[in-house]
C-alpha cells in the first residue's frame, strides 16, 4: 500500500472513531435529556394527582350512599383530566390496585402494566417528602417501554404514574439515522478532501522522487533535490539527500583527481625513464665508439689513443654527473633530510658569484646586499642552488648579458633575486622551466646545454629548505628568479 493510501486510510479511521464517539456521546446525552424531561413531567404531575386521589378517597369511597362503580368512574375521569395520556395506578396498602387508568395516546393502543411487575416502595408512615423511585419497564403489549414514577402516599397507598417512551424511542431512532447519514457523508467528504490534501502535501515528496529517478537514470550528480530550504520533514529529507549527493560528488571528484594525479605521475615516470635513457644513450654510444676505435688499432697510435682515452674520460664524467644529479633528485623525492646549520647567506652567494666570474668573465655579475641574512640550512646545497642559477644564465644567454643578484628580507623571509637582461623565455617555456630534462632551446647540444636537470634541482633544493621559488619572464625582457627561504627553521625540513 502506498504512503498516500495509508495516510488517507489513517485519516478515515480517525474520522470514523471521532464521528462514532461523537454520535454515541450525542445519543447518550440526548436520551438522558429526554428521560430527565419525562421525569420532570411526572414530577410536576404527581402533586395534583396525590391531592385528587386523597380527596376522592375521603369523599367518594367513604360515603356508603354512593355507588362504588360511579365513584371509580368519576375518579378515572378526574385523573384523565388532571393527567391526560398518563398511566395512573393507585395501589392500596394490601397491594391491590384500587385505580388503574391506562395511558392513552392518539393513534396508539392504551398501555398499562401489571401490578405484579412493579417494585413498590417499602411500607411505612409515608409523607409527601418521601423520595420517589423512577424505573423503566415494558408495557403489557410487550414492545413499548414506559417510564414510571412510584411513590407512597400518606395513607399508605402507592401512586404509580407512567408515560410511554414511544416518542422518545422514535426520536432516538431518528437521531441515530441522522447521525449515520451525516457520518457517512462526512466520512466520504473527509476521504475525498484528505486524498486531495495528501496529494498536495506529498507533492514535494514526489518532486524528490522524480529528482532521485533522474539522478539514478542519468547519473547527473550535479542535479539537486528541490525544497531543501523548507522547514518540513520533506525539506529535511531533501537537505539530507543534497548533502549526500554533495559528498558523493566530492568523493567522485577526489577519485577523479587521484586518477588524474596517478595518470600524470605515471606519464611523468614514463617520460622520466625515457629522458634518462635518452640522456645516457649518447655518452654510452660515444664510449662504445671510442672503445671500438681502441680495438681497431688506436692503442698502437699515440694520437688516437690519447683522443680515445680523453673521450672516454669525458663521457664517463658526463654520465657520472648525470647519475649524481638523478641520485640527488631521488633523495630529495624520498624526503631525506638535509643538514641544517646557522649560515651566512651573503657569504654563500658571494662565493658562488666569485666562482662564476672565475669560470667566465663574459657574463658580468653585480651584487646588492640589503641586509645581512642568517638562515638555518645546508650551505653546500644552497651553494649548488646559486651555482645552477648562474650557470643557467651562462648557458641560455649570449655573452655580455648582465646578471644582478640581490639579497634581502621580505615578510620575515630571506630573499635571493637573480635577474638577467637576456632574451627571456616564452610563456610555454617558463611554464616548463622546472621540469626535469627540459631545455628551453631543443636544438642546443648536450655538450653546451647539459641534461636539463639544473632548474629541477634548484626547485627541489629550495623546497627541501622549506622555501619556494618563482620565475618572471617574457620575450626580450630577461628572466627574474626569486628564491624565498625561511630565516629560522625550527625543525629539519625534508
Amino acid at each position: 500500500m502506498s504512503l498516500r493510501a495509508r495516510l488517507v486510510l489513517a485519516m478515515c479511521v480517525v474520522s470514523v472513531v471521532a464521528l462514532g464517539s461523537a454520535g454515541i456521546a450525542t445519543y447518550t446525552l440526548f436520551s438522558q435529556s429526554q428521560l430527565r424531561q419525562i421525569d420532570d413531567s411526572l414530577q410536576r404531575t404527581h402533586e395534583p394527582l396525590e391531592v385528587l386521589v386523597a380527596s376522592e378517597s375521603g369523599n367518594g369511597r367513604d360515603n356508603g350512599d354512593l355507588d362504588v362503580t360511579d365513584a371509580d368512574h368519576d375518579l378515572d375521569r378526574s385523573i384523565e383530566q388532571v393527567a391526560p395520556g398518563l398511566l395512573v395506578i393507585v395501589i392500596d396498602a394490601g397491594g391491590t390496585a384500587e385505580v388503574s387508568v391506562p395511558a392513552r395516546e392518539p393513534g396508539h393502543t392504551p398501555l398499562s402494566v401489571s401490578v405484579d411487575e412493579l417494585t413498590l416502595p417499602p411500607a411505612g408512615t409515608g409523607s409527601y417528602r418521601d423520595q420517589p423511585t423512577y424505573s423503566t419497564v415494558t408495557a403489557d403489549d410487550g414492545t413499548t417501554e414506559m417510564r414510571l414514577r412510584t411513590s407512597r402516599l400518606s395513607d399508605g397507598s402507592v401512586l404509580v404514574i407512567g408515560l410511554s417512551l414511544h416518542d422518545a424511542t422514535e426520536s432516538g431512532r431518528r437521531l441515530i439515522t441522522i447521525e449515520a447519514i451525516v457520518a457517512a457523508a462526512s466520512l466520504l467528504a473527509a476521504a475525498v478532501l484528505g486524498w486531495l490534501l495528501v496529494r498536495v502535501g506529498l507533492r514535494p515528496l514526489r518532486e524528490v522522487e522524480q529528482t532521485a529517478l533522474v539522478i539514478a537514470s542519468g547519473g547527473d550528480l550535479d542535479h539537486e533535490v528541490p525544497g531543501g530550504d523548507r522547514p518540513t520533514e520533506v525539506g529535511r529529507l531533501a537537505a539530507a539527500l543534497n548533502t549526500m549527493l554533495g559528498r558523493i560528488r566530492d568523493a567522485f571528484t577526489e577519485r577523479d583527481a587521484k586518477e588524474r594525479a596517478l595518470e600524470e605521475s605515471e606519464a611523468k615516470m614514463r617520460r622520466f625513464v625515457a629522458d634518462v635513457s635518452h640522456e645516457l644513450r649518447t655518452p654510452l654510444a660515444a664510449v662504445t665508439a671510442y672503445a671500438e676505435l681502441f680495438e681497431r688499432g688506436a692503442r698502437d697510435r699515440p694520437d688516437d689513443l690519447e683522443r680515445a682515452l680523453r673521450g672516454i674520460s669525458l663521457e664517463a664524467g658526463r654520465m657520472g654527473e648525470l647519475v649524481e644529479e638523478l641520485l640527488l633528485l631521488a633523495h630529495l623525492d624520498e624526503g631525506r633530510p638535509l643538514e641544517h646549520h646557522r649560515i651566512d647567506l651573503v657569504e654563500v652567494v658571494v662565493d658562488a658569484i666569485a666562482a662564476a666570474r672565475a669560470v667566465s668573465s663574459e657574463w658580468p655579475i653585480t651584487l646588492r646586499v640589503e641586509d645581512v641574512v642568517m638562515i638555518d640550512g645546508d650551505a653546500g646545497r644552497l651553494r649548488q642552488v646559486m651555482d645552477n642559477l648562474l650557470a643557467n644564465v651562462r648557458t641560455h644567454t649570449p655573452p655580455g648579458t648582465t646578471t644582478s643578484v640581490q639579497i634581502g628580507v621580505q615578510d620575515e623571509l630571506a630573499t635571493i633575486v637573480v635577474a638577467d637582461d637576456g632574451p627571456g623565455m616564452t610563456a610555454e617555456q617558463s611554464a616548463r622551466v622546472f621540469e626535469r630534462f627540459f631545455r628551453a632551446d631543443p636544438s642546443r647540444s648536450r655538450q653546451s646545454g647539459g641534461a636539463g636537470l639544473g632548474m629541477a634541482i634548484v626547485e627541489a633544493l629550495v623546497t627541501a629548505h622549506g622555501g619556494r621559488i618563482s620565475l618572471d619572464t617574457a620575450p626580450d625582457r630577461g628572466v627574474r628568479i626569486t628564491v624565498l627561504l625561511p630565516r629560522h627553521i625550527a625543525q629539519e625540513v625534508p
